[in-house]
């Protein structure tokens, strides 16, 4: 495999894990649908759209595994049951698991096969914002749990033994 691809997947996993602890971490479904004034997406909408996210760019996009995106449902949808969104979390763990070994050294040199926001973006440099944009939701899950309910528990987002396993 690919280094680059393999470092993606690796922090992709470890954030998407971070996130399913996190979500885990809600100490009721309804606490997951809320909101505080000022923060307009709930827990549960985050981790629906870091979801769906990652099955289009990474799986239909790069794997073409024919997964179509409803972008706005991930944002509109509420009160999806939490096994839901930790299945969600799963299955998105398994497409990037599956697909980013596929790409060689000249896929992700090249541009990403689809333009974004109307811009041509390198597919390594845009898989690399791909992990940033996860780990800034997760970032923001936990702070807006430890808002809520004010439960100060981590859930180990970002630990760096992971890093370090082969």
């Amino acid at each position: 495999m690919n280094a680059m691809a393999d470092d993606v997947r690796r922090l992709l996993v470890r954030e998407l894990e971070a996130f399913a602890r996190e979500i885990e971490l809600f100490p009721d479904e309804a606490s997951l649908w809320r909101t505080l004034p000022g923060i307009a997406n709930p827990a549960g909408n985050l981790a629906l759209h870091v979801c769906g996210n990652l099955k289009h760019f990474v799986g239909a996009v790069l794997g073409k595994t024919g997964y179509v995106r409803d972008r706005d449902g991930e944002f509109s949808r509420s009160g999806v049951p939490r096994r839901d969104v930790l299945r969600d979390i799963r299955e998105t763990i398994e497409v990037v698991t599956t697909v980013l070994p596929t790409l060689g050294t000249a896929t992700l040199a090249g541009a990403y096969p689809q333009k974004v926001v109307g811009v041509e973006v390198p597919c390594g440099r845009w898989l690399m914002h791909l992990c940033a944009h996860l780990a800034f939701h997760l970032g923001q899950a936990g702070y807006l749990r430890r808002a809520i309910t004010g439960d100060t528990r981590t859930s180990g987002a970002v630990p760096v033994p992971v890093l370090a396993q082969p």
